[in-house]
């Protein structure tokens, strides 16, 4: 094995052991001493593969944005449509379908779920971050485009897809965190996320019909 291999081989294992430790214990648990320990190499291992704490924590937000495409089936090739109306509802269900499994990522893996949106903690870790986190919006941006000209709402003056896009994002991670949080109990008396993300999407993108 060359010293190239042993190096991505150990930087592997440092992201996998912070991946680990994350599901275990949280966020606040991601120290590099920590990290080093969990992947059982010594506390100064983590600074001869990653320049800085955020670069390692970025690499370890990366694997989770990995997994929620993943999950999500972002590499999936889009339905192929036969009407403009066919593709806004097929754009319709799909979001329906990625909103649904955000929140249940969101749930399953609390952890990685607040490091991937915490850029205070991250910030500094470069491009790479970025790189791998854009996919969910633009996939989101997409079917937003896709669905928006066919409810009739929108006029030339209203918001282009990215900003509406970007509110109903604001609004489904708000949805998982204040579940997360034990928030959602007390402001509609249960714990279902479903008619808030019902209204939700149907507050951005108007009412379904048909």
């Amino acid at each position: 094995m060359t010293e190239q291999d042993k190096s991505v081989g150990l930087r592997a294992r440092l992201v996998a052991a912070g991946v680990e430790l994350l599901a275990l214990e949280g966020v606040h648990a991601l120290t590099l001493r920590e990290i080093a320990r969990q992947a059982g190499v010594s506390h100064g291992a983590p600074r001869r593969y990653f320049a800085t704490h955020a670069e390692l924590l970025a690499a370890i937000a990366g694997h989770g944005f990995g997994e929620l495409a993943t999950a999500l089936g972002l590499d999936a090739p889009p339905p192929v449509s036969v009407s403009v109306s066919a593709s806004a509802a097929a754009a319709r269900h799909r979001l329906d379908e990625l909103a649904r499994g955000y929140l249940a990522f969101a749930a399953e893996q609390p952890g990685m779920f607040e490091l991937m949106f915490r850029h205070d903690v991250l910030e500094g870790s470069g491009a790479e971050l970025r790189r791998t986190s854009l996919p969910l919006f633009e996939a989101v941006t997409r079917l937003v485009a896709a669905i928006r000209p066919s409810t009739g709402e929108r006029d030339e003056d209203g918001p282009p897809p990215t900003v509406v896009a970007a509110a109903l994002w604001a609004n489904l991670h708000g949805l998982a965190q204040l579940r997360a949080w034990g928030s959602l109990r007390l402001a509609t008396g249960g714990d279902s996320v479903e008619p808030l993300l019902r209204a939700t999407l149907d507050a951005h993108l108007g009412r379904e019909t048909g």
